[in-house]
């Protein structure tokens, strides 16, 4: 068995991004629609001023190196090959913290975060709070590879990341760290209890509120309640498709950059903390980033697939018991799919934090760096006493 770690350096062919020029200066766009604000989907604006900064602007080959700065590294596990970014701390007694993505994120995802996780004396820490980083890509996602059967959904990625954790030298003590699908690939390993995790911090819980909570809900619940149903009727569109049918869209996101921008961009139109402009809160550049991370691969589709093999897995039933490890929640105003401390204390058998951001979504990372920092270092304090 081939347990290898390799470096890999990335580096786009010149073709490709020549091809992605012509693509988007002959792109055919559609009409404005009826409607004058981003109820109909992404404004035609919008997605103009990022074609024409993508086009004209838009460097990735300083991307190209922050990535590969970022310890860009290759491993195959069950058969499938998986990107990840391995940043270790100058500390010695760093903690290994796993943090996983979901979509249509990315591994650049934890861009702002990298600096003050692994180098916290110089962003207002102290080297207790140090950790080494490995960010893995989900199959067929970025630059991981694409599954060619099915099976690859929440459970199997779980057990490929503990696994990585183990063959990187972590196994004894680590933590992990999620959001969106990262959140539930995080729920997954403390309830299978992988080796050697002591603790996992969440910034999305997923939950179905019981009758008699709805029933005994707060004002603060009732809106969180009535935010979870506007997603459910006005946001999750995509959700369904991909649930569904997800090679229905793959043609478009595979053969358009338009297109694949455009469908990536309601989502942080929809769900970030902004008003619906997430150019407010992310720099367009970055939005590029994340968009780059799925049409250099061909990733559009795959990762569309993930809610597939999701949607399955769901439908075979989730674990119902209390998350058994102790771990920490983080909701922020802008995430639809909140929950209180209350809703969250009969889910989690030992919640170690609890805490509420002033602004963001569930992007948190890239909409609040700073309190997604300071949640984070309060979460794993809690859990190893540092």
């Amino acid at each position: 068995m081939n347990n290898a770690i390799d470096e890999f350096p990335i580096h786009v062919p010149q073709a490709d991004l020549d091809d992605l020029a012509r693509r988007l200066a002959a792109a055919r766009w559609p009409d404005a629609g009826t409607v004058e604000d981003g109820s109909q989907g992404p404004q035609l604006g919008r997605i103009r001023a990022l074609v024409t900064r993508w086009r004209d602007g838009y460097d990735w080959r300083g991307t190209e190196a922050l990535l590969n700065g970022w310890g860009s590294s290759r491993t195959v596990i069950d058969g499938l090959g998986f990107h990840f970014l391995h940043i270790r701390s100058p500390e010695p007694n760093a903690t290994p913290l796993l943090l996983t993505h979901g979509w249509p994120g990315s591994v650049l995802e934890f861009r702002d975060v990298i600096g003050p996780l692994t180098q916290p004396r110089a962003h207002g820490g102290t080297g207790a709070d140090a950790f080494h980083l490995v960010i893995p890509a989900l199959p067929g996602f970025g630059f991981s590879d694409k599954p060619a059967e099915p099976g690859w959904g929440v459970g199997r990625t779980a057990r490929a990341f503990a696994e990585l954790m183990g063959r990187l030298g972590y196994g004894d003590r680590w933590l992990a760290q999620g959001g969106d699908w990262g959140a539930a690939i995080t729920t997954a390993l403390a309830h299978m209890r992988a080796p050697g995790l002591a603790g996992i911090h969440l910034n999305m819980v997923m939950f179905q509120p019981t009758q008699q909570e709805i029933e005994a809900a707060t004002p603060a619940e009732e809106r969180m309640l009535k935010d979870a149903e506007r997603y459910r009727n006005e946001y999750a569109g995509y959700m369904q498709l991909q649930c569904t049918r997800p090679q229905s869209v793959a043609f478009a996101l595979a053969d358009s950059p338009v297109g694949l921008a455009s469908w990536l961009y309601a989502l942080f139109q929809d769900v970030t903390d902004t008003g619906g402009r997430p150019e407010r809160a992310i720099a367009l550049d970055h939005l590029i980033d994340d968009i780059m991370l799925y049409w250099l691969p061909n990733a559009g589709p795959s990762s569309a697939r993930f809610y597939w093999e999701g949607a399955r897995e769901m439908a075979r039933g989730m674990p119902t018991a209390p998350i058994p490890l102790p771990a920490g929640v983080s909701m922020f105003p802008g995430e639809q799919m909140r929950l209180s401390q209350r809703w969250a204390a009969a889910r989690f058998a030992d919640l170690r934090f609890f805490g509420e951001a002033e602004h963001g979504g569930h992007f948190a990372a890239m909409e609040n760096p700073a309190t997604f920092v300071e949640h984070l270092r309060a979460t794993f304090r809690a859990i190893t006493g540092a």
